[in-house]
């Protein structure tokens, strides 16, 4: 019995210290921060209703390495690597389309990705 019950606190120990490391909670506690400091940002062009510009505004200390569109038509994902995330995209049809942004956010050799939604009308 004492050599399960010592088995069982060396294997606890050794899941403990493999599964906390501190870049690892560091990614995690940034990201949850940073979603509420990520905005997703949409124009219709002045010309055509239908294309629509997107980018994105970040306010937190971290770096935007990319950000990648998902523009809720079936068209497949876009990939911007830019601090802002600009891009236009031109829908097919008129419609209100739920348009998300996976923001991949990076700081000391971490990384972690927020994804707001936003619900966007076409005319």
């Amino acid at each position: 019995m004492k050599n399960i019950k010592r088995i069982s606190g060396i294997v606890i120990m050794a899941f403990l210290s493999f599964s906390c490391s501190k870049s690892d909670d560091a990614a995690i506690v940034d990201c949850f921060g940073d979603s509420i400091l990520t905005e997703l940002k949409h124009s219709a062009d002045g010309t055509n209703s239908k294309i629509i510009k997107y980018s994105i505004q970040y306010s937190g200390s971290n770096t935007v390495t990319s950000v990648k569109w998902t523009f809720g038509d079936g068209t497949p994902a876009q990939t911007v690597s830019s601090a802002t995330g600009e891009v236009s995209h031109t829908y097919s049809a008129a419609g209100t389309f739920e348009v998300k942004a996976d923001v991949t956010l990076s700081k000391g050799g971490g990384s972690c990705t927020v994804s707001p939604k936003k619900s966007v009308t076409v005319n």
